[in-house]
């Protein structure tokens, strides 16, 4: 079902945003265009084809390429080669990290029994890998390298704040260059992927899809609301521990007054972005969009209660105090077709990579003559969650 937004909430149900945001967060825009396919290709193979240097550690002062090469590296053993295909034992051990680590940010890590046909399966994604981006044209190239750079403009400013951006990228041990790199080549092994399978998803396919009855489930928008909201938070924010009983009727007397000033007329936004202590909001005015179910009970029945352009009383929830202004009822509806065609357009094309890549992906290995040069890494049956061994999407 379509929520019709992908904001961050502050208040949903998981918690303050900015403290208990689901791991991954806003990079987990990093590995996703709507290709799944893709993604599984990319997770793997894209995500860090380097090893990190001590100089990518500093996003200031990191070079586009990493200080030392896999050639560089003293006893780094070939364990895959063929025609332009030669993967090192420290890309390999790179990608494995970079996919272990994605896997658990995204709360998902991989068992401990799965983990010796990890390996194999990251080892054929980096071959695949190679093989694709090595087809790439300059023009696909050059429009890759631009379409990343915007997207690395859309992460930041989907971001809470460039403080969190950084964590974020720290945690994945990446950099802003090496970032943009690897979004890059994924862009690059997408457009390779779909020329050379000859995928053309037409106008008429997506209306096709959209109209289907058997689709229609999709591109339900439930009823939603569009409210601002003012926080003081009954909570330290630093060790989430209650604040006093004299601290939280201090924070209920502002509040109050808060509360007098808003519906005598005063802006809301200015207020929300001046005193609201929500981290998540307070930049936009308190602003949010949400659905039924999203926000804890007692503010999403507060703001759902509440006529247009009307203040709501003192709301107590488990955050501390809240004043609701609602701004907008939005009704039940199905999403418009422009709003959802290139999500369909992405689905429908994944639909064809997946049937047509296997065969396509075995035969370019075949005239590559990739050979596997260590016994152990050669594909074993896929681990659930991880890579799939000999599968190329």
């Amino acid at each position: 079902m379509y929520d019709g937004s992908e904001k961050q909430f502050s208040l949903t149900r998981e918690g303050l945003s900015t403290r208990r945001r689901a791991k991954g967060g806003f990079l987990s825009a990093i590995m996703s265009k709507s290709t799944a396919s893709i993604v599984l290709l990319c997770a793997a193979a894209s995500f860090l084809a380097q090893p990190v240097s001590a100089a990518d550690t500093n996003p200031a002062t990191a070079p586009a390429e990493p200080a030392i090469k896999p050639a560089e590296v003293s006893g780094d053993a070939v364990v895959a080669k063929g025609k332009g295909v030669e993967v090192k034992r420290s890309q390999l051990d790179e990608a494995v990290r970079s996919y272990k680590a994605n896997a658990t940010a995204h709360g998902k890590p991989i068992p401990p029994e799965q983990m010796a046909s990890l390996e194999p399966g990251v080892l054929d994604h980096l071959i695949q890998f190679q093989i694709l981006v090595s087809k790439a044209t300059d023009a696909e190239n050059a429009r890759a390298r631009e379409d990343a750079t915007k997207r690395l403009e859309s992460i930041k400013t989907s971001a809470p704040s460039e403080q969190a951006f950084n964590s974020q990228l720290k945690a994945t041990g990446l950099t802003v260059d090496k970032l943009v790199k690897n979004m890059a080549e994924q862009d690059v092994a997408e457009a390779v992927i779909k020329r050379e399978l000859k995928i053309n998803i037409t106008d008429a396919d997506v209306e096709k899809f959209y109209g289907d009855t058997n689709n229609a489930a999709n591109f339900e928008q439930p009823e939603m609301v569009r409210a601002s909201h003012i926080l003081l938070m009954t909570q330290d924010p630093k060790t989430q521990k209650e604040l006093s009983p004299a601290e939280k009727e201090a924070k209920h007397k502002t509040i109050e007054g808060l509360l007098k000033r808003a519906r005598a007329g005063e802006d809301f936004a200015k207020l929300a972005s001046e005193f609201s202590e929500d981290p998540g909001s307070k930049d936009k005015g308190g602003e949010y969009t949400f659905p039924r179910g999203k926000m804890v009970p007692e503010f999403e029945t507060a703001a759902f209660a509440l006529k247009t352009n009307e203040v709501s009383d003192i709301v107590t929830t488990q955050f501390g105090y809240h004043i609701i202004k609602l701004s907008e009822h939005i009704p039940a509806s199905k999403v418009a077709l422009d709003k959802v065609a290139p999500r369909i357009k992405d689905y429908l094309t994944q639909q064809e990579i997946g049937k047509l890549a296997p065969d396509y992906m075995a035969k370019v290995e075949k005239d590559a003559e990739v050979k596997i040069l260590d016994e152990k890494l050669k594909p074993q049956t896929a681990p659930a969650g991880g890579p799939p061994a000999g599968h190329p999407l």
